[in-house]
């Protein structure tokens, strides 16, 4: 590869471009290999969730919250209302 013009350059690039794509679908070609999933082996697929989702919910209701709250008593608030 020598020195180019601008257009022999766009043309050996896209030459270049239509060459990768043509391998790649060739190495990944299967001649009808492969396929889809019977309805037994799709419902044997297992997908794992988010684990820990329900402890964020927990912490906010419970520890959060006492927190929050026992810094006052119900006396100390009806102070704080009446000021």
């Amino acid at each position: 590869m020598g020195v180019m013009t601008m257009k022999e350059l766009c043309e050996y690039s896209s030459q270049q471009k239509k060459l990768r794509a043509r391998g790649h679908r060739l190495k990944h070609a299967h001649d009808g290999l492969c396929g889809g999933l019977t309805d037994v082996e799709y419902n044997r697929v297992v997908t794992r969730q988010k684990s820990t989702f329900s402890k964020a919910r927990k912490f906010t209701h419970n520890k959060m919250w006492r927190e929050t709250h026992k810094k006052f008593d119900t006396k100390q608030l009806n102070i704080i209302v009446k000021s």
